[in-house]
């Protein structure tokens, strides 16, 4: 909320170029890690000059982190929302499935999850990142929970259904998945587990 208020307060040119550093931050930690991105690196990537005017906009490479953290749940939520909003059907289930997996391919299956790969590092060793990241999960979590939810109230999956369970199960498999991608750098695995999950919620279908 802090931070917030302060890019609220920033000029134009000021956010612009608070933005500009965390696009060039969240690139790098996500290409090199965390721990292995120098603040000159950001620096170079942001084409910023002085590290004054880095820590004009955050107090210390945490602050920074909080920021990318912020700005990558924005990019995987954006990417995901127009299915997202509306992810109340097996088709749109296997839309959501199918663009996931395109993505995967579109980046030649580097890389992994941005959020998850940021969890891995940071979880154990910085609990207000770790309570940040689960935030921004649960707001994935809640997106996929609320479509499945509005399929049981219109009566397409049956009163067993429990659209939170099979919501955590989904996000949980897909997490599972973006990492093997990243390891077998082929989407087999993603596809498979997805696809797992979506007959595991078809169990619960009504016949119509």
């Amino acid at each position: 909320m802090k931070s917030n208020t302060v890019t609220r307060r920033l000029t134009p040119k000021g956010r612009a170029t608070r933005d500009r550093i965390v696009a060039a931050a969240a690139a790098l930690m996500y290409e090199r890690g965390v721990t292995a991105t120098t603040t000159e690196d950001i620096l170079r990537a942001a084409e910023v000059k002085s590290p004054s005017q880095l820590y004009h906009y955050f107090g210390d490479k945490r602050a920074l982190v909080q920021a990318v953290i912020q700005h990558q749940t924005e990019q995987v939520l954006d990417f995901q929302r127009p299915l997202l909003s509306r992810l109340d059907s097996f088709e749109s289930l296997e839309a959501w499935r199918d663009a996931i997996v395109q993505a995967q391919h579109s980046r030649n299956c580097e890389g992994g999850c941005p959020l998850g790969s940021l969890a891995a590092e940071l979880s154990d060793v910085d609990p207000g990142a770790r309570e940040q990241l689960m935030t921004g999960y649960g707001q994935w979590e809640g997106a996929v929970r609320e479509g499945l939810a509005s399929m049981r109230e219109r009566g397409e999956l049956d009163a067993a259904a429990d659209p939170g369970y099979l919501a955590l199960a989904l996000l949980t498999a897909l997490q599972g998945g973006l990492l093997m991608t990243q390891n077998r750098r082929d989407t087999l695995a993603l596809e498979t587990v997805l696809d797992a999950m979506i007959d595991r919620i078809r169990i619960h279908a009504v016949a119509r």
